[in-house]
């Protein structure tokens, strides 16, 4: 307890950590306030429906994302997906158009301008995600107030589409002057919102007859906290996994006589497919205006079924491939090893390095690519087989466990370096923390 108080002392002598921890507080709060603002013409006292509706299946997890803004028609209702969905379509296009390779190269004017675009698309795909949301609304007409129908849809479509872009200046403002990533953190925030009222949810079901009791209860909790436990674990040993991996496939290797490092990892994506196929997988839904109860956007909605379970995993290890080529360019580092004088022994510069380093890190990114797709499929598996609600079953595993896990290392990391650039003691006695940001880089070999 007293190293813990010395902790929390340490990191407020800090002005730049104290002041990024209070600017990070202070927009958080301000967004979770944000997510209990109704939109105009909404009855807030006749809710009950929607917010039944809107907590299950796939549109639980939109609300998740949302912070529970969707099931509660706020005016943050569509959050922070809008902006995630432009910047998918964004990082695509940067991998398939040559024009826009060209523009991503050229630094960080180049970066401006594809940031400038994806705000620019985030605008388009959330007026289009806002008439979807009012057509779902009006399936709730007992919520609705006559007298501001008139105004109603135009209203709301200026209302969602500025607070997502409000959400998304929340991010940015939190990355730039706050700790850690704002979008992640965000998401994370509401995710942890959802988190007592699903417990409640969980303990009511297992006390009602047939539920299987308190004692039921006690073991879903002890099976969430190993859970997490494992994953953190998990988290915390991906370097020695990577580095041990990496070796058993190359060997134990030097670049042109001197020891030089690459940024391999066995998952250098962090959690950031879960969240590419989730949105891929919510663009059927706003296509049939939230509208889950038939055909395959039914299958879609049920995360106990065997095919969503496939569709997700496919995604999911996809998505890892395709952000992990995103941000770890084999020719790119086969061209800086050339320009630097550097080489692999036993492999041409060039395009054959390029081929070689890629053809290891495709059989690193393997392992992560299916730890996370099992993941991503344990909350239909405690759904399913498990009797759990689809509420608390959401944090068996999937998207929230794993960003929350990752965002709250993150974190972590980034208070523990400024304590040590500071040479004050870390937040752990028996090492550093290792979050998903690569802190250092395996060799390849």
């Amino acid at each position: 307890m007293k190293k813990f108080i010395d902790t929390i002392k340490n990191i407020w002598a800090i002005d730049e950590l104290k002041s990024k921890i209070l600017v990070t507080l202070a927009l958080l709060v301000t967004y979770r306030l944000g997510t209990h603002i109704v939109l105009p013409g909404i009855d807030p006292n006749a809710l009950e429906s929607l917010k039944g509706n809107a907590q299950k299946g796939l549109l639980g997890l939109f609300d998740q994302f949302a912070g529970g803004a969707f099931s509660q028609a706020s005016i943050l209702a569509l959050g922070i997906m809008p902006y995630i969905s432009a910047s998918i379509f964004m990082q695509l296009v940067t991998i398939l158009v040559p024009q826009f390779q060209k523009i991503q190269k050229e630094g960080e004017s180049g970066r401006k301008k594809i940031n400038q675009w994806t705000r620019y698309l985030t605008v388009l795909v959330t007026v289009f995600q806002a008439g979807a949301y009012i057509t779902y609304l009006r399936g709730f007409k007992e919520a609705f107030i006559p007298a501001y129908e008139p105004f109603f849809t135009v209203s709301t479509i200026i209302l969602l589409t500025a607070g997502t872009l409000f959400v998304m200046w929340l991010g940015e403002k939190i990355t730039d002057k706050g700790l850690g990533n704002g979008t992640s953190l965000i998401i994370m925030v509401g995710i942890l919102a959802r988190l007592p009222q699903s417990f409640v949810q969980e303990f009511i079901a297992k006390n009602t007859k047939g539920g299987g009791g308190i004692l039921v209860f006690i073991i879903e909790i002890a099976v969430l906290i190993a859970i997490i436990m494992g994953l953190i674990v998990l988290v915390q040993g991906v370097r020695k996994i990577t580095i041990n991996y990496a070796k058993q496939i190359v060997g134990n290797r030097q670049f042109g006589g001197a020891r030089q490092f690459l940024p391999i990892k066995v998952n250098s994506a962090g959690v950031m497919p879960i969240i590419f196929a989730q949105a891929i997988i919510f663009i059927p839904t706003i296509f049939a205006k939230f509208d889950t109860t038939g055909g395959f956007i039914k299958i879609l909605n049920d995360h106990s079924n065997g095919w969503y379970m496939l569709i997700y995993s496919v995604l999911v290890i996809a998505f890892t491939y395709l952000y992990t080529a995103i941000i770890f360019n084999p020719k790119q580092i086969a061209e800086d090893l050339k320009r630097n004088n550097g080489f692999i022994p036993g492999v041409k510069p060039g395009q054959p390095t390029a081929d070689y380093i890629g053809s290891v890190m495709d059989k690193v990114t393997l392992p992560g690519a299916l730890i996370l797709a099992f993941v991503g499929i344990l909350p239909g598996l405690a759904q399913g087989f498990g009797g759990v609600t689809a509420g608390f079953s959401s944090f068996f595993g999937g998207t929230s466990l794993l960003i929350m896990v990752g965002v709250i290392l993150d974190t972590l990391q980034q208070i523990e370096t400024h304590l040590l650039m500071r040479q004050y003691d870390g937040l752990m006695s028996g090492g550093r923390i290792q979050g998903r940001q690569p802190v250092s880089s395996s060799p390849i070999g």
